[in-house]
């Protein structure tokens, strides 16, 4: 959702810049230090508020490279208790790690998903207990400066371009959009699926890249529902069968819900949306009001259905009784690259991997 923009707001945005902006200068003239590892290190990130599909597209990486390197993913563990390195295994918590590593770890899990407040300690740490190591993703660590990574991804939501957008608090960026110069390539993120070629080839000129970046676009797509609880039965095309007399309650703990709305309004008559802040932490009323919302659906079919962020917190909850447990079911999320790019992309990677693959040591501070 665009946030509305308060003009007594400007004159911070201004003094947010000058802050970021001698911030970036101390990075890039070496005044600060920032520290390159011997090690291909892929950064995906953003400099926008809310969410611009990092995670499906660290997913994406994640997956594309795992059959043939040793892939590692590092990130800070948004809103966790803990601030130390940890390894996700199949025993932690959303509390211990993040909602959003777990997801990762839950989907790979012959790949290691580390957390660390501190980067540069995480990557140390990863090297040394795991030396192995092919290749280093960093969820969201395009910000992090302390770190130089080897290749660097920046999304932009397709809706809220950071080249139509302002400083924070005015608008939505951490930082100038001259800082989109430190990327390897941009990704317009959530675009829709029949964008024009006028419609591409002018947000390209907006962007104005430089020689050296490769700008492509990619949507996300919604796939097959799978059961929130294990012992739940697998989905088996029921619910398109059962569209027209089914019910969903929608459960979301995401910055922007409505583009999942749209997509089950086009299949489901009955919708009851249960919106919550990114990265909720659900607690005994929210269950108790899901399961009252779920009771006052009239649909003689009845599910819930939320994103596959909000199920790992809501997986924890093991005092979900019948029949709510058996109907709950999250919806994964994946990336299609448009414009037959996909196969340019994935050669980008795959090449930057093997070119740079080396002795796992870290390089002198």
């Amino acid at each position: 959702m665009e946030r509305n923009k308060n003009i007594l707001l400007y004159p911070v945005s201004l003094i947010y810049g000058l802050i970021t902006g001698i911030r970036n200068f101390l990075y890039n003239s070496d005044v600060l230090p920032s520290v390159e590892f011997n090690i291909p290190v892929i950064c995906v990130g953003n400099i926008t508020v809310g969410g611009t599909g990092k995670t499906p597209h660290t997913e994406y990486i994640a997956g594309l490279l795992r059959k043939d390197f040793h892939v590692v993913t590092l990130s800070r563990g948004y809103k966790r208790r803990t601030r130390d390195f940890r390894i996700a295994s199949s025993s932690s918590l959303v509390s211990e790690i993040g909602d959003e590593p777990l997801q990762i770890s839950r989907k790979f899990p012959d790949i290691m998903v580390t957390v660390d407040r501190d980067r540069v300690h995480g990557v140390k740490k990863i090297l040394e207990q795991n030396p192995a190591t092919d290749v280093i993703i960093l969820d969201d660590g395009f910000q992090h400066r302390r770190i130089t990574p080897g290749f660097s991804i920046l999304l932009s939501d397709f809706e809220r371009l950071i080249v139509r957008d302002h400083l924070l608090p005015y608008g939505n960026l951490r930082e100038s959009t001259a800082n989109m110069r430190r990327a390897n390539i941009i990704l317009i993120t959530k675009s829709p699926e029949d964008l024009s070629p006028i419609q591409r080839r002018l947000i390209v000129k907006e962007f104005d890249k430089a020689p050296y970046q490769n700008l492509y676009f990619t949507t996300l797509t919604y796939k097959d529902p799978l059961p929130v609880f294990e012992s739940s039965t697998t989905f088996t095309n029921k619910f398109d069968s059962e569209a027209s007399d089914c019910g969903i309650v929608l459960v979301t703990g995401i910055a922007h819900p409505q583009p999942l709305k749209d997509y089950l309004l086009k299949k489901y008559n009955e919708i009851k949306h249960l919106p919550f802040s990114d990265h909720h932490n659900f607690n005994e009323d929210d269950i108790l009001a899901i399961s009252s919302a779920y009771n006052d659906l009239k649909s003689p079919v009845k599910y819930l259905f939320t994103t596959e962020k909000d199920a790992v917190r809501l997986r924890e909850f093991t005092n979900i009784a019948e029949p709510i447990r058996s109907a709950f079911y999250y919806i994964p999320v994946g990336v299609n690259f448009l414009n037959d790019d996909k196969e340019e992309f994935d050669n980008m990677i795959f090449n930057y991997v093997r070119k740079n693959k080396r002795n796992n040591r870290v390089s002198e501070i």
